[in-house]
């Protein structure tokens, strides 16, 4: 709608509003015409009515003009004239620079196809030749990787066995812990076998119980060369426990934030701690000059000063008595036996609540008496009263049996089994398992003793696919990466082998039927050795 003033009368208006309809399709145009002296156009007004439009009768109709073909006949012609002159008599014209031309072969359309057909046969067959040597350079080149890949992967393990052995002589040579003396103790086993079946093959009668004496006599002897290296690696690791213990004391108190920064809060306890170790630390030194040495005895009177009892009063007349001795210019090695004591001491001093509190949280042993009651047991084997902790418990036993030192000494005297291979495979499966982050159990139920029976008399030793024997390289995953680990549904691999078995979705499409059958009897065994096991059960009857 619009406002427009019409004029009605000379000197009046008058506002109309005019209602304009916009139409709803696109009017035709209908010619018009152009203002030469000023370029505007005029077009001729066409109707503002909508045409009505047909009915639809379901019929398609065409019109004359479309069913009718117009033909039309147009000449061409070019523009300029041309004559052609020819000799005759009278008049020569020159051939020099004339052309014959002769009519060729006919060619059909059938023929003509058949030429581009050939021609591109030929196209095909040089673009199949580049596109094959393009794909053959491919393979030489994956072939190549693979072939340097496998190499390096070969170098690889036997640099990894090299230094398996390296170290494994090296153990053996130097041992220092418990699993290097049980490595000693299998190979000196192994050793003593070789030896008695080689004597028992060569000789016979007399000069067979003279031989066996002679091993026997050798047998003892390097069990005590055995003997001195453990008291020596004993010395040296009862040293590196104690400063581990108190410098676990000293440690701060962390926990991490929201925002995954750790925080660290030292307490007036850890402080004490951490003050308690570096006097240990400085006391414990050998080889420092006599000044420092009579200023460490002095702040080490200070601080045991603090406290009145039977233990400081002892700890003060060591000190005084070692001043007194170097005040005399006694030798550093008549001064040892001393130092020892006064080190000594002081460590008693140390893991006692009342004067370092931060120990209280460590100590195997209590300060309350009564706690112990709760959780104490008898070792039948040397009669000793020990915490649980002390006694390994495997899941088929019912009882406490002997205490760990027992069984080591058991171990070391008749049996001489190494059984680090099976603690790492343990470790490892229990690391994997708590990757998997869905709270299983089982495998923190199993100890290296029953995961020995089950590799050796149920696995025979060796991986499921490949039959590898090398504990070292083998490794214990899930048969069904769906479910938790068990002794029914785990499998005996090497690590490769292991690696691309958890990546496969399908088991029954993976492998054959009769491979499957022989894993499910063998989990068929570890149920009915694991059955028997009250705590096992549950889980057993779960899983069914």
């Amino acid at each position: 709608y619009i406002e427009t003033s019409v004029s009605t009368d000379s000197d009046s208006f008058q506002d109309v509003v005019v209602k304009i309809e916009r139409p709803t399709y696109q009017k035709p145009f209908l010619g018009g015409f152009k203002n030469r002296i000023t370029g505007v156009e005029f077009h001729n007004a066409g109707s503002q009515t909508v045409p009505k439009k047909r009915l639809d009768k379901g019929i398609q109709l065409f019109c004359r003009e479309t069913q009718t073909v117009f033909e039309k006949n147009k000449p061409q012609q070019t523009n300029n004239t041309t004559s052609t002159q020819m000799t005759k008599v009278g008049l020569y014209v020159s051939v020099v620079n004339d052309k014959i031309i002769t009519p060729g072969k006919y060619l059909t359309a059938d023929e003509y196809h058949e030429r581009r057909l050939e021609a591109v046969i030929v196209l095909q067959k040089y673009f199949r030749r580049w596109h094959a040597m393009n794909v053959v350079q491919k393979l030489r080149e994956k072939k190549r990787l693979r072939l340097a890949w496998e190499a390096q992967e070969e170098l690889q393990k036997k640099k990894e066995k090299e230094k398996k052995l390296r170290r494994e002589n090296e153990r053996r040579l130097n041992p220092k812990t418990k699993e290097d003396f049980e490595l000693l103790y299998h190979a000196l086993e192994l050793w003593r076998q070789e030896e008695t079946e080689r004597i028992n093959r060569t000789f016979t009668g007399a000069e067979r119980k003279a031989a066996l004496c002679g091993l026997l006599e050798e047998e003892a002897q390097l069990i005590a060369s055995i003997g001195r290296h453990k008291l020596n690696a004993d010395e040296e690791n009862q040293h590196k426990a104690i400063l581990k213990f108190l410098d676990k004391c000293a440690q701060p108190k962390r926990w991490k934030a929201y925002d995954g920064k750790i925080t660290e809060m030292d307490t007036p306890n850890i402080l004490r701690a951490r003050e308690l170790l570096e006097i240990y630390n400085s006391i414990s030194m050998n080889d420092i000059p006599k000044d420092e040495r009579i200023d460490v005895l002095g702040i080490l009177r200070l601080t045991v000063k603090e406290h009145e009892c039977k233990l400081t009063q002892e700890i003060l007349e060591l000190i005084d008595r070692e001043v007194d001795l170097m005040s005399r210019e006694v030798k550093e090695c008549n001064l040892e036996g001393l130092r020892k004591r006064i080190c000594t001491l002081f460590l008693q001093y140390v893991k006692t609540p009342k004067f370092n509190p931060e120990v209280a949280k460590i100590l195997k042993v209590p300060p309350d008496p009564l706690k112990l009651y709760k959780n104490v047991n008898v070792c039948h084997s040397c009669e000793s009263y020990l915490p649980s902790t002390e006694f390994p418990i495997p899941v088929n036993s019912c009882t406490f049996g002997r205490c760990r030192l027992c069984c080591k000494l058991d171990n070391e005297a008749r049996q001489r089994d190494a059984y680090l291979k099976y603690k790492l495979l343990l470790e490892n499966l229990r690391k994997s398992e708590a990757d998997y982050q869905d709270d299983a159990k089982i495998v923190f139920l199993v100890q290296h003793q029953d995961l020995q029976y089950m590799i050796e008399n149920i696995w025979g030793c060796q991986s499921a696919l490949s039959a590898c024997s090398d504990l070292y390289d083998l490794v214990m995953v899930r048969w069904d990466k769906r479910h938790e680990w068990s002794p029914w549904n785990t499998i005996l691999l090497t690590k490769d082998e292991a690696d691309e078995h958890l990546k496969l979705s399908d088991l029954q499409k993976a492998y054959e039927a009769v491979f499957i059958n022989r894993i499910k009897r063998k989990h068929i065994r570890a149920k009915k050795y694991f059955a028997q096991i009250p705590e096992m059960a549950s889980f057993l009857h779960r899983s069914d």
